[in-house]
């Protein structure tokens, strides 16, 4: 099967913004991928830019990929290692970028396979109940937020923190009396806190019956992880100092974290996903499928990873309900009271709307 051309798409989508410890994002910085080839079918691949994390933009995304598909023309499709390897020796990093090609040439192996995805990566069904996600506000609009969520048939809530330890501490208290004790809650501070601050607001959020926290401080202090991890009553998952499997086997060898949260805008895409759920499985940490602002496709390829690996028993599959003001997407998954569930097709089973694509910046190449 091979590669004729790559059309490449701004593929930008508006969005109420949405604030974390490290910044506000005004609208999803998405790039989409169609990769073309002789076989009359072509693989999608999706990603979403998230600058304050990957230090990727949608405008550096557009630029590399412009890169990417000159390297692939005329190359074979199916050789879905081989075709990587030709991104990773081209440039280092950049794996938001490269998780959209990633995505695109799995979605092109599963189709000529004529499975699903989840199927092709040799998964089987399963729940996956995704959580919903509370972004950085005032405790009380925070905790306004929370009840309209449960009154929605939210039944896991991820809560944005990371600004200072009394205010998150008040967020996670009004949270937790505006929805009662049965609602799990899952907390993620998105690098904001320091050693000290994370060491004391987790003691004090012990109280409220925290699932998890997520990332807790600045990856450059992944040294001081395993001493948090020790201290703290509630588990450590690690997120952003998790963007290879080779990230992953330094924490766990250092006993630094409980989970792992997998996104393939960190990780390039599926190939290095997978490795990075190898190493964490082999070691017994489980991991949470996560992503950036993904819409309802690089979603679909996410929930067909998920399916395919059971060491991911945590599902943060919320992206495109954060705030998207548009759904420019055809078929893939679907929420069925925040189960999400993947298409039978083969492939990813998702495209873009022809008409939303014709309002967007695009290339051929």
């Amino acid at each position: 099967m091979t590669i004729l051309y790559t059309d490449i798409y701004r593929f930008s989508i508006p969005m109420h913004p949405f604030t974390i410890a490290t910044g506000t994002m005004h609208f999803a910085q998405n790039i989409l991928i169609r990769v073309h080839t002789d076989a009359g079918f072509h693989g999608v691949g999706e990603c979403s830019a998230f600058p304050m994390i990957v230090g990727e933009t949608q405008s550096t995304c557009f630029e590399m990929a412009k890169d990417f598909a000159s390297l692939w023309k005329g190359k074979n499709a199916l050789e879905t290692e081989a075709r990587m390897q030709q991104l990773h020796d081209f440039t280092a990093f950049n794996g938001t970028i490269k998780s959209a090609f990633d995505i695109a040439l799995h979605d092109l192996a599963a189709k000529a396979a004529g499975q699903p995805l989840y199927q092709y990566l040799g998964g089987h069904p399963k729940p996956l109940e995704t959580d919903l996600t509370i972004g950085i506000s005032t405790p009380k609009d925070m905790a306004e937020t929370a009840i309209k969520f449960k009154a929605d048939g939210v039944r896991i809530l991820k809560v944005k923190l990371g600004k200072d330890g009394p205010s998150d501490i008040e967020r996670i208290r009004q949270i937790r009396a505006a929805v009662g004790q049965e609602l799990p809650i899952r907390i993620d501070a998105n690098q904001g806190w320091d050693f000290e601050t994370a060491n004391e607001t987790l003691k004090q959020l012990d109280q409220y019956n925290i699932q998890f926290c997520e990332q807790p401080m600045r990856s450059y202090n992944d040294h001081l992880l395993p001493e948090l991890r020790k201290r703290s009553p509630i588990k450590i998952m690690a997120d952003e100092s998790v963007f290879t499997h080779h990230d992953a086997a330094r924490l766990i060898a250092a006993d630094a974290c409980d989970y792992v949260n997998i996104k393939f805008a960190k990780a390039g895409g599926i190939l290095e996903a997978t490795k990075i759920n190898a190493v964490c499985e082999n070691n017994n940490i489980p991991c949470m499928m996560g992503g950036m602002l993904e819409s309802r496709i690089a979603l679909t390829a996410f929930a067909h990873f998920a399916l395919a690996h059971d060491n991911i028993i945590f599902y943060d599959m919320d992206t495109c309900m954060l705030g998207h003001q548009a759904d420019p997407v055809t078929g893939g998954v679907r929420y069925n009271n925040f189960f999400v569930e993947v298409p039978p097709a083969p492939g990813l089973g998702a495209d873009a709307d022809p008409s939303f694509l014709s309002k967007c910046d695009h290339i051929r190449v």
